[in-house]
């Protein structure tokens, strides 16, 4: 079983920092989608990729896929850099 931990990062609709501290462990998908030939939906047998653990911090999540024995990779979140800048700057 391969996973992926990784902090879970603001939406696009989001303008303040809701439960952007959580680390996420998420299984990768062990087999490929395949279309249902009556229907047409999309879908597969594997029911780990429905699984996502939530934990305080990064360190909790490697403790519980090492105790699991579940081979995780760690994404670390990019630094965000901001550009400041005031509203006259506009008119220089």
């Amino acid at each position: 079983m391969a996973a992926r931990i990784y902090q879970r990062p603001k939406s696009a609709m989001q303008s303040g920092k809701a439960q952007t501290d959580q680390w996420v462990l998420e299984f990768a998908p062990s087999e490929a989608r395949r279309a249902d030939p009556l229907m047409g939906w999309t879908g597969s047998g594997d029911t780990q990729v429905q699984v996502v653990l939530k934990f305080p911090d990064c360190d909790a999540a490697q403790e519980y896929a090492k105790k699991h024995g579940i081979a995780a990779r760690i994404h670390k979140t990019p630094v965000k850099t901001l550009k400041i800048q005031a509203y006259a700057d506009n008119f220089r």
